[in-house]
């Protein structure tokens, strides 16, 4: 077997290597956060591959675009860890690896013999990143989790959707994205106090744990008051006007977070009467009177054209936009402005959002393809 060389690179983690046995979203996601800052990760992958090489259409060159997305920077093999081979190979990298990073069934490491507490012996230094569904105890323990199933379990759906129609999933894979979040998190904290014990540990993460921390304002909300959160569409449950409004060319949201940006939504849209209503003097009687206000907004903002309102009221002060698709999103000026958008020969990516002035971001290389052992 031969693996690519690492490439050179600066960036914040250079010199840091990581050994990535994870698959599908949140473990791939986190160690592309950590390539593209400079640390030196090779993608182990068993001799079929990441599933998510066949997560299409769409394909390029045969490999999904879902892989393509959150696969960049790292050098790539394969090894099978279920045979003695394939283990002692692992071993062997393991002796330059400052982090591996797994999301195998719980048991499936150490019913291998490379389990945390086997490696941490032999490798001390080692910090060890297990992601999973559920953790490995409790009721749950040691299930299988994916996004969508987690952001059901977890309460997620439950306040996502119309007020009258079915619990939705949110369209992007929030869970696994801020596990993967998470994920990065837990290791650099570990990394920064093995530089003082000298010692590595294990990190932990799971979707279930990660969809609970994502529940602000809701669970706050409800340990308060005890109401069970419900859906409210795009409005906001403790903030008014924070919601969606149709104009006369597409929708706009307004996320107006005080009076100051209230007075002034109102004076761009001529109707600076409703802030001197006493109905709406505060957001707690904003959000009181929510229907009769957006029914009064809405009749402001209907002849108009949603793009040009969206602009006049953000040079004024007030949070909002136009509601743009993926197409508008990415091709906006200002991602163009800020280099949001990653071009290598063949690929295309979303650049890393963490912006660091003296070491930047670097995006040396595409998602390694299926190498054989």
């Amino acid at each position: 077997m031969t693996e690519p060389s690492a490439p050179a690179s600066g960036g914040a983690l250079q010199g840091i290597h990581v050994l990535d046995l994870s698959r599908v979203l949140s473990g791939p996601y986190c160690t592309q956060v950590l390539a593209d800052h400079g640390a030196d990760v090779l993608k182990i992958e068993p001799p079929g591959g990441d599933e998510t090489r066949q997560w299409g259409p769409p394909f390029v060159d045969g490999v999904a675009a879902y892989y393509r997305g959150i696969n960049r920077n790292k050098r790539g093999c394969t090894l099978d860890l279920s045979q003695d081979a394939g283990r002692e190979r692992l071993l062997a990298m393991l002796t330059e690896a400052d982090v591996l990073i797994e999301n195998f069934k719980a048991g499936t490491m150490e019913r291998w013999g490379i389990g945390y507490e086997a490696l941490a012996i032999r490798f001390p230094r080692l910090v060890y990143c297990a992601i999973s569904g559920f953790g490995d105890t409790g009721p749950l323990g040691g299930l299988p989790g994916y996004d969508a199933a987690v952001q059901a379990i977890g309460g997620i759906m439950s306040v996502n959707g119309e007020p009258d129609g079915l619990a939705t999933r949110v369209g992007v894979p929030v869970v696994d994205m801020v596990t993967g979040l998470n994920a990065a998190i837990g290791i650099l904290l570990a990394l920064q106090e093995r530089a003082r014990s000298g010692r590595g540990q294990r990190v932990d993460t799971s979707l279930f744990d990660c969809a609970l921390s994502l529940l602000h304002p809701h669970a706050a909300n409800y340990f308060a008051s005890g109401v069970v959160p419900r859906r409210t569409g795009n409005a906001h449950p403790n903030i008014t006007p924070y919601d969606t409004v149709q104009t006369s060319t597409v929708p706009i949201f307004i996320a107006v977070g005080n009076d100051r940006q209230f007075v002034r939504l109102c004076e761009c849209i001529d109707a600076a009467d409703l802030a001197h209503d006493p109905r709406f003097a505060s957001n707690a009687q904003r959000t009181a009177h929510r229907n009769e206000l957006m029914t009064l907004l809405a009749r402001h903002m209907r002849g108009r054209d949603g793009h040009a309102l969206a602009d006049s009221l953000m040079q004024a002060g007030v949070p909002c936009a136009a509601v743009l698709d993926v197409a508008q999103a990415v091709g906006h000026p200002h991602a163009q402005h800020t280099g949001r958008i990653v071009e290598m020969p063949g690929y295309r990516g979303i650049a890393s959002p963490i912006t660091l002035n003296r070491t930047p971001a670097t995006y040396r290389s595409v998602p390694p393809p299926l190498q054989a052992e």
